[in-house]
């Protein structure tokens, strides 16, 4: 009657638990509220005057929508050369269906560090237009 090799192991234990102690003393969660609140408000900013048709999200799991019709995974449309061109400018995203682009910084991101994202971003879709 085999569980699991590595359940209740001592050591990966150990590992969780500072990991939670690293979230909560840092207070990665509580970062996460705030900065994706701004992301999001920097986002949603842009709507009606780029390219970007909707923002959604929680916390910094975050997405923008492109005007253009949805397309399959890994189809390469409009959000294709908007990540293209943030690449080009400097900041990495994920687009996947075609008209859909992904955010994920990391849960440490700073409010500066945000800002300029959306300094790019903004740059990067009215560059592609």
């Amino acid at each position: 009657e085999h569980g699991s090799t590595y359940g209740g192991n001592p050591l990966a234990c150990k590992v969780a638990t500072a990991a939670i102690e690293v979230l909560r003393d840092e207070k990665l969660a509580e970062n996460s509220a705030v900065r994706g609140e701004q992301l999001r408000a920097g986002l949603n900013s842009l709507t009606g005057s780029t390219c970007i048709e909707s923002v959604r999200g929680r916390g910094l799991l975050n997405a923008i929508v492109i005007d253009q019709p949805k397309m399959g995974y890994g189809d390469h449309g409009k959000a294709w050369d908007v990540c293209i061109q943030m690449k080009e400018n400097g900041l990495l995203a994920k687009p996947t269906h075609g008209n859909i682009i992904r955010f994920a910084p990391p849960l440490t991101i700073t409010e500066s560090e945000i800002d300029d994202c959306l300094d790019i971003i903004e740059k990067s879709v009215k560059q592609v237009g």
